[in-house]
């Protein structure tokens, strides 16, 4: 199980989870018989006693036990978050190789190809490329930087027509959508005497 799906299934437990308990809370404050494995068993029953509150507090070990998991539990919603907002990257593409077999192709290599290919269409000083979406639907987002005198608009056709094409060739893709980005190289002004 992928990443994106494995988090939609934690999502949806966690989710139906507190839904369950929410509701028999509600069903239980609003005069609904108690259900038979809930502890409380009517609408002016209190969730926790003045007792079960306060029976723990004096103790040495609670106020550090409390921080300690509540601690856990910020570390493990972080940890989780970026692993999500980690990958967004793609890892790899599946190839139909044509004869009924498929091959996978590090997304990172076709990144760099891609890179490495535009750099070398005049102008462009430097490229970056990202591979997202799904494997077998990749898109890119490209960022070149091209050099003061290129027109924008050639730099653009330059690589959709070359990098890019071959690119899509030789992964075997019927389509290889591109957000393309355009900066120019920063320079001095020059002096003139």
């Amino acid at each position: 199980m992928r990443a994106g799906g494995l988090n939609r299934v934690l999502l949806a437990l966690v989710g139906l989870l507190l839904l369950a308990l929410g509701g028999a809370v509600l069903a239980v404050g609003l005069g609904a018989p108690s259900p038979s494995w809930w502890i409380h068993t009517g609408p002016h029953d209190v969730l926790l006693t003045k007792a079960e509150r306060t029976h723990w507090r004096g103790r040495s070990w609670w106020w550090p036990a409390v921080i300690a998991a509540l601690a856990a539990v910020v570390l493990l919603a972080l940890w989780w978050l970026t692993s999500v907002l980690r990958r967004r990257r793609l890892a790899e593409i599946l190839i139909d190789t044509g004869d009924d077999e498929s091959a996978l192709l590090r997304a990172r290599a076709l990144e760099s190809a891609v890179a490495q290919d535009a750099v070398q269409q005049e102008g462009v000083a430097h490229a970056e490329i990202l591979l997202r979406g799904r494997r077998t639907t990749p898109t890119a987002r490209v960022w070149l930087q091209l050099e003061p005198h290129v027109d924008p608009a050639t730099a653009l056709n330059g690589f959709t027509a070359e990098a890019l094409t071959r690119a899509r060739r030789s992964a075997r893709l019927p389509s290889l959508p591109a957000e393309v980005r355009l900066r120019t190289v920063g320079h001095r002004a020059e002096r003139v005497t």
